[in-house]
């Protein structure tokens, strides 16, 4: 790591500088009435930028090796000149600029650049001090003419020897004495009869104070700077907004084109047509202007995960602005405090879910424009306050050649490894080459270039197995540290995560980075400055994988409770660093069904004969998230509709489904009908309620004190409340003891089985309150007998004597009662 640093400083000034690259490469105005392009490619031998602005010339915007056009890097410069229209003449002082706008837009006063000039020496010169601006070689010229003139001395001789300053000082004085008053500023010199006196200088205070009160003609200096109403009558842009283009290379292969790797709006390949840049530079006042700051981040994380494409109730592909009037409002009724967008940067197949990127820099066009997905996230941070994650890929990427970076300059080793290690085993797609400088300086920029120019709050870096082993994670882990310190660790890419944890956190203290590691790699969330790879979450991704298997392979009186607080609870060094979920869109997408599609089956509402697979459903369901999101850690997963088990699963449109949507959306109008759906919803949204009040993911990790395979009951405390399951699929305990510490009386503040969630509702309201009573159970002093009746959770809440009596307090006794109930 000491060395890459060492190296990287040789070329850039330190690692925020590094990963900048944004604002030098791609297309960038400048103002100077030109479009600079800038593109790295160390394997071609001429370079071109191509498109609707020069007929697809390859020789009129162009750059040749061994000419001022590429340095030593391989990175190549061109300059686009702003075309200047028929009959105008250019700007002298490039005072008219493209990107120029506000209210003193001064474009259309016909006001000449001389006449500016003379108002505003006018008003800030006095007459007389602005005689040698006018003049400027009327002193040199006199000095000439009285040592070399006619008049002057002829020869050495003639001269003399040249007195000192202070005597020539002196002299001069004494000759001017009697001269009239004059405009030009009263300046004297000090003579004490000290050495260097002459140097000191003394002034009249009142010229000084008068001098210090004047201001610049800001007014004139504004008024000289033309916007875009003086620019558009002079001027045709270089490259106009919205032209479509690509780079051109010459290569020791052959000619190629591309789409340039730092494009930041791509249309890709659809229909058959070739891919295409498009030059995204709208006017000014027209460009996009954020409204909103970065809400806080919240202690616990509710994190709902969505893809803008199906999320529409059509069998269509969703817009970014359909997503920000429809489900937004929808994410937050839920009680989520962040959204995770997955598949917005741009992929060339929709079927890939956006996980083989081809443009990182790019938001999907299939979704709308960059301005588009700004005010998505606008509204989110602003009117929801909710914070907006990334699901980011730099852990491979597309093989396409035409619109991604393979073989982009013609070379098999400019982004990527060559031979083996550059092609992932499994999934047909390419490896970052990660100890290249150049290479990292892509992607570090890339992270910064979505933090700075879309506000996004955070990254889950996807699959990092893939990227951290040659083997690409698809080796047997036990968990013996041999296995990940071992010849097929990737040590470039571990340095290039360090390195982009250590960006993201200096750049953003508040940036939030998940870790998505099928392999727990050992100090995944440890600082680095101890090891770590920095990371502030990883995901558990053996908690869903456990609650598929049970729900399609394993009986339910066989489910071994167990295996489920072992694998709920993870690394326990680490429990507060871990992000769960029970299902996420993985299981569906990959070919399997929804949970809730096994559950339900077909069946949409109850009627008869499946009345009991409805109530089996949907106990489970509610039971299988309701200790996932309470015994883990404090970030919680949830894909968009599994909060009211969407009853299909998600199959994107290919050739196999002969390209239908029907399975591509979301089925919304299902939460407008009383019923099953409903139900869950209401469910999930009081489950998010309770977190938000009484911080349960935020609190301790969980104290798990009973877990009976036998019974089929697990029970644990977290805080001062008192989770209690019962899985078993028939038995119900009319008087079951759990352990607890306290003693006192605990009140139900949630019920699985509640009607209004669906449930039979055996728990009467006499019920919901119980009393401890002095009995060892579960190596705890106190016990509770409740009712558990089977498929069922509760959450219980210690009621102390204290607090019921506080409220009847004065608030000065309230605070004491507090302080000493702390105490």
């Amino acid at each position: 790591m000491k060395d890459l640093k060492e190296e990287m400083f040789t070329r850039h000034a330190n690692l925020l500088e590094m990963a900048s690259g944004y604002e030098l490469l791609g297309l960038h105005r400048n103002v100077q009435h030109r479009v600079d392009f800038m593109e790295w490619a160390p394997g071609a031998l001429y370079c071109a930028l191509v498109g609707d602005f020069n007929g697809w010339s390859p020789t009129e915007n162009c750059a040749r090796e061994g000419h001022f056009g590429r340095d030593d890097y391989g990175y190549w410069f061109i300059i686009l000149e702003d075309k200047l229209k028929e009959g105008q003449k250019p700007d002298e002082f490039f005072f008219q600029q493209y990107n120029y706008v506000d209210d003193y837009d001064k474009g259309d006063s016909g006001v000449t650049i001389e006449e500016l000039f003379k108002k505003m020496n006018d008003e800030y010169w006095e007459p007389g001090e602005d005689r040698y601006l006018k003049s400027r070689y009327e002193v040199p010229a006199k000095l000439y003419e009285q040592m070399f003139g006619p008049n002057g001395p002829q020869t050495e001789e003639e001269l003399g020897e040249l007195p000192d300053a202070e005597t020539r000082y002196r002299e001069w004085k004494e000759k001017h004495k009697d001269d009239p008053p004059s405009n030009l500023p009263p300046c004297d010199v000090i003579d004490n009869g000290k050495e260097y006196d002459i140097f000191n200088i003394v002034d009249d205070p009142v010229w000084r104070e008068k001098f210090r009160a004047k201001e610049p003609p800001l007014a004139y200096w504004l008024e000289m700077r033309k916007g875009r109403k003086a620019w558009l009558q002079k001027y045709n842009p270089g490259i106009p907004h919205g032209s479509r283009y690509r780079v051109y290379f010459n290569t020791p292969s052959g000619p190629l084109e591309r789409v340039p790797a730092w494009a930041t709006y791509v249309l890709p390949e659809v229909d058959g047509k070739q891919s295409f840049a498009v030059h995204w530079e709208p006017p000014p006042e027209n460009a996009y202007k954020w409204k909103r700051t970065r809400p806080k981040v919240p202690k616990s994380l509710r994190i709902y995960e969505c893809h803008v494409g199906i999320s529409g109730s059509e069998p269509k592909v969703s817009s970014f602005n359909e997503f920000t009037e429809k489900v937004l409002p929808h994410v937050k009724e839920a009680g989520y405090n962040a959204i995770q967008l997955i598949g917005v940067i741009e992929h060339k197949d929709y079927f890939t879910v956006g996980y083989r990127v081809t443009n990182l820099f790019a938001v999907s066009s299939r979704f709308g424009t960059p301005d588009d997905f700004k005010h998505l996230v606008d509204e989110a941070h602003g009117c929801l306050g909710m914070l907006v994650f990334l699901d980011i890929v730099h852990s491979y990427s597309a093989a396409d050649e035409m619109v991604g970076l393979s073989l982009f300059d013609g070379s098999n080793d400019c982004y990527f490894h060559t031979g083996k290690r550059g092609h992932h085993k499994y999934w047909g797609t390419r490896m970052f080459k990660y100890g290249d400088l150049d290479v990292l300086h892509y992607l570090l920029s890339n992270l910064k270039w979505w933090v700075e120019e879309y506000q996004i709050d955070g990254f889950q870096f996807h699959s990092l197995s893939s990227m951290m082993y040659t083997h690409n994670g698809f080796a047997s882990f036990t968990g013996d540290i041999e296995e990940y310190c071992n010849q097929y660790v990737d040590k470039d890419a571990l340095i290039y995560l360090i390195l982009a944890n250590e960006l993201l956190h200096q750049l953003h203290p508040n940036i939030i980075t998940i870790a998505e590691d099928a392999t727990l790699y050992p100090g995944l969330c440890e600082p680095s400055s101890d090891g770590g790879l920095g990371f502030d979450f990883y995901v558990n991704l053996s908690v869903s994988e456990m609650w598929l298997s049970f729900l399609e392979d394993i009986p339910d009186h066989e489910w071994s409770m167990n295996k489920i607080v072992n694998t709920l609870l993870g690394n326990r060094q680490y429990a507060d660093k871990m992000l769960t979920y029970a299902e996420n869109h993985n299981q569906s997408i990959s070919g399997g069904r929804s949970f809730a599609e096994i559950l339900f089956g077909e069946i949409k509402e109850p009627s008869s004969g499946s009345e009991n697979l409805l109530l089996r459903g949907s106990s489970l369901y509610k039971m299988i998230k309701l200790i996932t999101f309470t015994i883990s850690g404090r970030a919680y997963l949830n894909f968009m509709g599994n909060e009211f088990g969407h009853p299909n699963r998600v199959e994107f449109p290919m050739p196999s489904n002969n390209f239908s949507f029907s399975l591509a959306n979301r089925q919304w109008d299902l939460l407008m009908n009383k019923g099953v759906h409903h139900d869950l919803f209401s469910f999930d949204k009081d489950m998010m309620k309770l977190d938000e009040n009484e911080r349960i993911l935020s609190r301790a990790s969980p104290k798990v004190h009973h877990v009976n395979n036998t019974s089929m009951v697990i029970s644990y405390i977290r805080g001062p409340f008192l989770f209690i399951f019962n899985f078993h699929p028939e038995s119900s305990y009319e008087r079951y003891n759990v352990g607890v510490d306290e003693a006192g009386e605990y009140q139900v503040i949630l019920n699985t089985d509640d009607v209004k969630y669906g449930g039979q509702g055996h728990l009467k309201d006499e019920e919901y309150l119980q009393r401890t009573i002095s009995k060892r159970i579960d190596g705890l002093r106190n016990c509770l007998e409740v009712m558990l009746p089977s498929r069922s959770a509760q959450i219980l809440a210690m009621r102390s004597p204290v607090w019921r009596s506080i409220k009847f307090f004065s608030v000065e006794n309230k605070i004491q009662a507090i302080t000493y109930f702390w105490i």
